[in-house]
């Protein structure tokens, strides 16, 4: 082992075929396309003169079922939240049944004396 032996052509091209051979087995080819439907997708219109005519495509129902999932709000995607941040405002019901007739939660416009005051102040100056 004092010295590496350089390798001859026969030897160099066997190296190759095994490597090649290592890289196919582990090969998988993706023929089906789809869209991640958690990214934003930016759609490039045609020019406004081009006589190119528009291409028909079928409707993939799975994805636009993805699609829609997608953008749904985080309660309605799933049953609980999934970080700690969603935990707060989760449950987003009102939990008292909203009654007009109750004064503690509608504030009514009231005039008194003073706000009678200062807004004929403010009329006088404008």
């Amino acid at each position: 082992m004092a010295g590496k032996e350089k390798l001859d052509v026969v030897h160099q091209n066997s190296i190759h075929v095994e490597t090649i051979r290592k890289e196919q087995r582990h090969q998988k080819l993706h023929t089906e396309f789809s869209i991640n439907p958690h990214r934003k997708l930016h759609i490039l219109t045609d020019k406004p003169m081009s006589r190119k005519p528009k291409e028909v495509i079928a409707e993939n129902s799975d994805f636009i079922k993805a699609f829609h999932k997608a953008h749904l709000e985080p309660n309605k995607k799933y049953a609980m939240p999934q970080t700690e941040s969603q935990e707060i405002g989760w449950v987003s019901t009102p939990q008292i049944s909203s009654n007009w007739s109750d004064r503690r939660f509608h504030f009514y416009r009231i005039g008194t004396d003073v706000t009678k005051y200062k807004e004929s102040a403010l009329r006088a100056t404008n």
